[in-house]
């Protein structure tokens, strides 16, 4: 039962049984006294529906009498596309449709969880509103591929269904300074691969699909933005938990969340796309390498002080493994 259970949901064996360090009971109180600086510096951030792109907007108009020609100047400027980048862009689309996924892991995280589902709290109204920002891009990612005919769209159903079903193993437990210093780096992440999918399809001729991935980047630099700030306070106000936080994530290494993709066939499907990914230039090691960096320089680690001597040791591992991997370029 076992073995049929983990082949229907496509779950690898290969998941992260460390024991997650929870957060301390009494930090509870600093996400508390954070609620009316969220209100006044991260809901700001959010623009009115109203004023949001939606899909349709990049998107073939049904309504339109020239629908069918639109359809086709959109397959004729997809057929210069290589088939490497539409992997990359079938996988980021996988992987932005499991959504689902994603608000249950905040809504699993302590302070930040949504108890109610209509809860008032700027974190829990942050964590719907961003849900919903979010929900554009694999539609929208989905519908032109699928417009496209140059995608399995059947297999790509179920690797999105595979994908849902699996979950997501971040090493974040339920711990809030972890998840949120792992969503800082997986939006600039994100942002990363977008834009430089950007860069490669607008290489190959479709303006409008480079527009599309280069509108969806820029929305993961705003939510990067938001998230940032927030772990930016968190130094401010708890610099030796929330230093401790940054250096367990990095130990554990950041997972990418569509780590366990699977379509029913391949059970290295990930790390294949991974090799794509970093063979065409979409993401690869450096840029993670880079995406490190920049959160070590930006919360300003190297410069922290008044921390216990495990804080310390953080420091010293979170400084050092930039070092580390800044010596090895040169």
């Amino acid at each position: 039962v076992k073995n049929n259970l983990r082949e229907s949901s496509g779950h690898s064996d290969k998941v992260n049984l460390e024991v997650i360090r929870p957060m301390p009971l009494e930090k509870v109180e600093i996400f508390k006294y954070m609620e009316d600086w969220a209100s006044d510096n991260i809901l700001t951030l959010l623009k009115p529906v109203e004023k949001c792109w939606q899909p349709q907007d990049f998107l073939p108009d049904p309504a339109s009498n020239g629908f069918l020609e639109q359809v086709k100047e959109l397959r004729a400027r997809t057929m210069e596309i290589p088939d490497d980048i539409l992997i990359i862009l079938a996988a980021s689309m996988v992987t932005e449709e499991a959504l689902p996924t994603y608000q249950s892991r905040f809504n699993a995280t302590d302070v930040l969880c949504d108890e109610t589902g209509i809860d008032s709290t700027p974190w829990a109204i942050w964590t719907r509103s961003w849900s919903a920002k979010e929900n554009r891009h694999g539609y929208l990612l989905n519908k032109y591929l699928y417009l496209s005919r140059r995608v399995d769209t059947r297999q790509i159903e179920k690797t999105i269904q595979y994908l849902i079903g699996s979950g997501m193993d971040l090493g974040t437990g339920t711990n809030p300074y972890l998840g949120l210093i792992y969503t800082s780096f997986q939006e600039r992440a994100t942002f990363v691969s977008h834009s430089n999918t950007a860069r490669l399809v607008k290489k190959h001729g479709d303006i409008k699909l480079a527009q599309i991935c280069g509108t969806i980047a820029a929305d993961e630099k705003r939510h990067e933005s938001a998230y940032t700030k927030i772990v930016e306070k968190l130094f401010e106000l708890d610099p030796n938990e929330t230093i401790m936080a940054f250096a367990d994530v990095m130990r554990r290494k950041i997972s990418m969340p569509g780590h366990l993709m699977y379509d029913g066939y391949d059970q290295n499907l990930f790390v294949n796309v991974s090799t794509v990914s970093s063979r065409i230039g979409a993401y690869s090691a450096l840029d993670y390498i880079d995406v490190m960096e920049h959160f070590v320089d930006k919360w300003k680690v190297e410069k922290l002080t008044g921390l216990t001597s495990d804080g310390k040791k953080a420091q010293d591992f979170v400084c050092g493994s930039k070092n580390e991997k800044a010596g090895g370029e040169k």
